[in-house]
């Protein structure tokens, strides 16, 4: 079960790239006026797929385990917030999650940093993940647990499910 909680993490962590808000309304966020290396960011990260690896420092399991993650779209929404519009599937859930995320730059680099933040019923996660052309690299810590995340950044295919929130009617 703990691997379970931990891989849940992992996905907040990267695809939220660790998420402080959860949008309750994105539709009333209005972007703000972006730089070219935000445009450029912006345009990269829209209808994305992560396909990488983590690791986990004190595995027996070996070194690197797959992972891939589906950002649909993100905006800035002030200096340092961006929201990040994730596809979350774990278990029998399958849904798209806007997620506001701090964004810091260092030249032309953007990066998402956390430093020990609480996820409520999760635990508190610290993490650095940096973006530069069609790659992402970061390091990350949960408790006692820590590793590395890296992969390419590559554009979903048209033909790849876009998930929708299902309501079931009364019969």
């Amino acid at each position: 079960m703990w691997k379970s909680a931990l891989r849940l993490s992992l996905l907040i962590l990267v695809i939220g790239s660790v998420s402080p808000v959860v949008a309750d309304e994105p539709e009333k966020i209005e972007p703000v006026q972006l730089n070219e290396a935000e445009q450029a960011f912006q345009d990269q990260l829209n209808n994305a797929v992560l396909v990488g690896y983590f690791s986990m420092e004190s595995s027996k399991e070996g070194p690197n385990r797959p992972e891939r993650y589906e950002i649909r779209r993100i905006n800035k929404v002030s200096d340092s917030t961006w929201m990040f519009q994730t596809r979350v599937k774990y278990g029998s859930v399958d849904t798209v999650v806007p997620i506001l995320v701090p964004v810091k730059w260092a030249e032309d680099t953007p990066m998402v940093s956390l430093t020990d933040f609480t996820i409520p019923g999760l635990g508190t996660f610290t993490c650095r993940v940096l973006f530069y052309e069609d790659r992402y690299a970061g390091t990350w810590q949960h408790g006692k647990e820590g590793g590395h995340m890296w992969g390419n950044i590559e554009k979903a295919k048209s033909s790849e499910p876009q998930s929708k929130p299902t309501r079931r009617s009364k019969e």
